[in-house]
Order: C-alpha cells, then structure tokens, then sequence
C-alpha cells in the first residue's frame, strides 16, 4: 500500500513482493511496516509469509522483499520495521515444532477457525532449537537487513504499559516490541523537531525557558549537548498504550507509531509505502 501526504491514497493488492517488483525506483520516501511474524497466523495462502519452515526461511523471505523496498526507496529514505518474537513452543505431529508469540492474549487461527499450532503451516516448523527457546526472530531480521546493505540505526523499544498478562510462570511476561529504524544511505531524511518532548524539570534545576507549562533544564557541561526550545530527543524507548482497533485483525501497533515514524523519517509531501498493511493503520498515520 503506498500513501501521500496529501491524502491521497493508492491500494495494491497482491503478493507483496510481486507488487514491490512493479514499482519505479527511488518512488518511496519513508517505508512504515509490520511484516506477519514467525509462525503466528496461517492464512490459508500458498507462499504466505510466516508460515516458512524455519526461522533462517522466514528471515530469508523478509530479505528479499526489503530489497526490493530499498530499490523503491529515494536515496534518502528511512525503514521503520516493526517485529515481534515467538518461541519454540513444543513438539508438533511431524517431530518438529510449532511457535508460539510472545504476545500475550494473541489467539492465532487460521481461515478455517483452526489454532495456528494445529495448523498444517505451524506443523512444519522447524526452529531448530529446543522447544521453550525464544527465537530471536527480530534480531535474526535485523542481522539480515544489516547484512543485505541496509544500515541500521536505531533498536526502538515500544514498551506497552497495558500489555496483556500472560499466564507462564517459568518467564517475566513480555512486554515489548522492536521497532528498528534502517536507512538506504549514510545522509537520510531525519527530522528530530515534530517528536521532540518536554523538556524535564528538578528542583532547584530549573532553566528560565518555559515549554509547555513546564520548567525546561538547560545541560551544561562539555558532553551536556545541545539544547533545543523545542524539547528533548525522545530517546529510543517508546511507552505507548495498545488501542483496539474495530473490525480489525489482532495484530494492529497502535496509530502513534506510524505517526512518530513518519514524523521524523518522512519529507514533507513525501510517499509513504507499508507493504504489509493489514488494516492500513500506516495509512491512517500518514494521511494524519
């Protein structure tokens, strides 16, 4: 799915890569997605994403359609990937394992109303490694891009202060996701100011600039940095709640994302393109 900034909006439906083949070079200014992770969902198609019978596949799947990502992408362009874990959750029919995420209150099934672990995809799985092992996958996923000539500059963890309770008692629930920035090339479009955020105050360190009804700290010292009216950089750890999202499949990252991404990663004016849209959430940000 490619999105305008004025609104506009072109759908593609097909197979993501097919369609990625078919777009010009250099077309795209900022790329926002979450790909189907490892082993979650079956989805009943031949070829699906996800559904590959091991992690090495899988990565291998998301390699080649960012290539193609990056051949549409203008020189300047960012990537922002959303990935979630799974783990090896138990032997399946065929001697192999199935996976389970690791995002708790997540009911996998596939067309026919079927658990995703009862699934012919998830029987076929192989993750190599013991049952009860997490995989990796969105570290494996990163390693792979580096690897492909992407480069990647940031690991921004979206921490979720309503995640749902998971019932394991042998592990800490998870509650987080990796949202890696990569860029094209070494000079990218990167704008800090529409994400920046207040500037916070202690007592008896309190600037004489005012931002947002708040006392700003000036730093000082030589490795203090630079100080900006306009708030302070918002770090790599984003604390934003998961929304419902009506009518929607289970896997949708709340509009903010998106928002901050293409806040930053995105000229004005600018295309963005989410090749995996899902319920078009990069779209609703975008057009925002």
């Amino acid at each position: 799915m490619k999105y305008y900034a004025d609104d506009q909006a072109t759908l593609y439906l097909g197979d993501a890569l097919e369609v990625l083949r078919a777009l010009p070079d250099g077309s795209i200014n900022c790329c926002v997605t979450s790909p189907p992770y490892f082993g979650l969902r079956d989805y009943g198609v031949a070829g699906q994403i996800g559904a590959e019978a091991s992690p090495a596949e899988f990565v291998a799947a998301l390699v080649a359609v960012f290539a193609e990502v990056r051949r549409v992408l203008a020189d300047d362009g960012t990537l922002w990937l959303n990935l979630g874990d799974s783990y090896a959750s138990g032997s399946s029919n065929n001697g192999g394992y199935s996976a389970k995420s690791t995002l708790a209150g997540f009911t996998s099934l596939s067309t026919k109303g079927r658990l995703a672990n009862d699934s012919t995809a998830a029987h076929r799985l192989d993750p190599g490694v013991p049952a009860k092992n997490m995989l990796g996958i969105p570290w494996r996923a990163a390693f792979a891009l580096q690897d492909d000539g992407w480069i990647l500059r940031n690991d921004i963890i979206w921490a979720k202060p309503n995640g749902m309770p998971e019932s394991v008692t042998d592990r800490l629930s998870t509650k987080h996701e990796h949202l890696f920035l990569f860029a094209k090339s070494r000079r990218y479009w990167f704008d800090l100011e529409p994400i920046r955020e207040p500037h916070v105050s202690e007592p008896g360190r309190e600037g004489e600039n005012c931002l947002r009804g708040q006392k700003a700290i000036r730093p000082v010292g030589p490795n203090s940095g630079s100080y900006s009216d306009g708030g302070r950089n918002p770090g790599d750890v984003w604390t934003i709640a998961t929304q419902p999202f009506s009518e929607a499949h289970f896997a949708v990252f709340p509009v903010e994302i998106p928002r901050r991404a293409i806040a930053a990663g995105c000229k004005p004016g600018g295309v963005v393109l989410d090749p995996f849209s899902g319920s078009g959430t990069t779209g609703l940000a975008a057009a925002q």
